[in-house]
């Protein structure tokens, strides 16, 4: 999942524009399940982050070779939020808090709850105001929260890692975007300098944690090659900025409002998940919110 600004460049057809945003929700909730259904078999938090950082870095290598791992005309701060906002340890919190969590309500704590994050920050430390209809999509998704709590609560399924943990993810990704806001990089810049980072930080902890990768069943190596490196890690990266270049960055992000339906689906139907009704309202609730926190139904003026 990256947040991508290609002004410069020439713009694309709203169509095409439109089928690469969904094709990244599409992304996002296949990493979902797929992060949920890997991080309580075989492999680990740390197999999954060596898979999801290391493909990326491999094929993005000329960029960062040619940057540089520490470029010297980038604010360093920036770079080393970016990293813990989206890089290893971001994963590494985000696995921790999969293992007992549903995809149905990580759909909801995790991409559902991003959009508030960011706007939280903006408006504490930024100084940003919100208008009336990004006010009443921040509410729409705390509402989310609470009709998933509700739920638990009835059924006992999640967790204090469910609530708190993937929130906290979701606060780092904020950072991250911001972060990255400032930093002036490009997008494949930015993309190849946090997989470059990332892959260096995992390696330096398998002696540690050790490896699941050549034990795991060649099958579920290859599943999460495929949806961990390929298609989150690289494609998501390449497909999100098509979308920004089409639509602009606000009408993309709206996108993203589809994520928790689509990895709540995901879950029933792949992995089995119940899915209740206040699941589905949670989920439902969350996707309006994160549909007007972006803006895109504000009067213009």
């Amino acid at each position: 999942m990256t947040t991508i600004s290609n002004a410069t460049r020439p713009p694309l057809s709203a169509g095409l524009g439109a089928i690469s945003a969904l094709s990244v929700v599409l992304i996002w909730a296949s990493w979902l399940i797929s992060t949920r259904h890997s991080v309580g078999t075989s492999l680990s938090a740390l197999d999954l982050s060596l898979l999801r950082y290391g493909v990326p870095a491999l094929v993005l290598a000329p960029v960062w070779l040619r940057t540089g791992l520490w470029p010297k005309k980038t604010p360093k701060l920036p770079l080393i939020l970016m990293v813990l906002g989206s890089g290893a340890p971001f994963f590494q919190v985000v696995g921790f808090g999969m293992k007992s969590t549903p995809a149905s309500a990580a759909g909801v704590l995790l991409p559902g709850v991003m959009p508030l994050a960011v706007a939280l920050i903006g408006i504490v430390l930024l100084g940003e105001r919100p208008d009336r209809m990004r006010r009443l999509g921040m509410a729409a998704i705390f509402c989310g929260g609470v009709l998933l709590l509700l739920g638990s609560l009835s059924t006992g399924v999640l967790s204090w890692k469910s609530y708190i943990v993937l929130p906290i993810g979701a606060t780092l990704w904020a950072v991250y975007t911001h972060a990255f806001r400032h930093s002036g990089l490009s997008a494949y810049e930015g993309g190849a300098l946090i997989c470059a980072w990332s892959t260096i930080i995992n390696l330096a902890l398998v002696p540690f944690l050790g490896t699941h990768l050549f034990d795991a069943p060649v099958s579920e190596t290859g599943l999460q090659v495929l949806t961990q490196g390929i298609l989150s890690g690289l494609l998501a990266t390449i497909l999100y900025g098509n979308a920004v270049r089409a639509l602009g960055g606000t009408q993309a992000a709206a996108y993203t409002a589809v994520t928790p339906v689509a990895a709540a689906l995901g879950g029933a139907v792949l992995l089995g998940e119940p899915l209740g009704a206040l699941t589905i309202a949670a989920t439902l609730v969350t996707g309006a919110g994160v549909l007007l926190s972006t803006g895109i139904l504000s009067r213009r003026s």
